[in-house]
C-alpha cells in the first residue's frame, strides 16, 4: 500500500503543476478572469410617474438598488472568477410586478455576450430582452 502512495503523490503533483503552467501560459485571461460589461435599460414606453426599481448583487458584491426612469440604465463591469461561478442576480419591481433574473451567469453568458463581452438587458412592459450589440434584441422571458 505504501508503494502506491509514493507513486501517486508525485503523479498528482505533476498533474497539478501542468495545470498551473497551462493556466499561466496558455490561458492567462482564464486565470485572472475575463471582464464583461452588463447593462440593464428601462425600456418602458411611459412610466414617468412609476420608476422601474432594480437591485443587483452577486455572492461577493452587492451593487445596490436604483430607481430607473424611462431610458435610464444601470451598468457595471465584472470580472469572472477562476472557478467559472460568477453570477449576478437582479430583482426588478414595477407597480405590482416583481421578477428576479440572472443578469450574468458564466455558463450561459461567456459565449452569448459576444467578442466584445457586452451583456445588455432591455426591460419592457411585456418582458426582458437580451442583446450583445444593443441592436438585435431577443425576448428571453416575461414578467410572469
Amino acid at each position: 500500500m505504501k508503494i502506491s502512495i509514493r507513486i501517486m503523490l508525485p503523479f498528482s503533483f505533476a498533474i497539478a503543476l501542468m495545470l498551473v503552467v497551462y493556466m499561466l501560459i496558455l490561458q492567462p485571461d482564464q486565470l485572472h478572469g475575463r471582464e464583461y460589461d452588463v447593462r440593464v435599460v428601462n425600456g418602458f414606453t411611459n412610466n414617468n410617474s412609476l420608476p422601474l426599481v432594480i437591485w443587483c448583487a452577486s455572492k461577493d458584491s452587492d451593487l445596490g438598488g436604483r430607481a430607473l426612469q424611462e431610458h435610464d440604465d444601470f451598468s457595471w463591469r465584472l470580472r469572472t472568477n477562476l472557478w467559472g461561478t460568477t453570477h449576478f442576480l437582479c430583482t426588478m419591481k414595477w407597480d405590482q410586478k416583481r421578477k428576479s433574473f440572472d443578469a450574468f451567469k458564466v455558463p450561459r453568458d461567456i459565449y452569448r455576450c459576444g467578442p466584445l463581452r457586452k451583456c445588455s438587458w432591455l426591460v419592457r412592459e411585456d418582458g426582458f430582452y437580451f442583446s450583445n450589440d444593443e441592436v438585435n434584441w431577443k425576448r428571453e422571458f416575461s414578467w410572469y
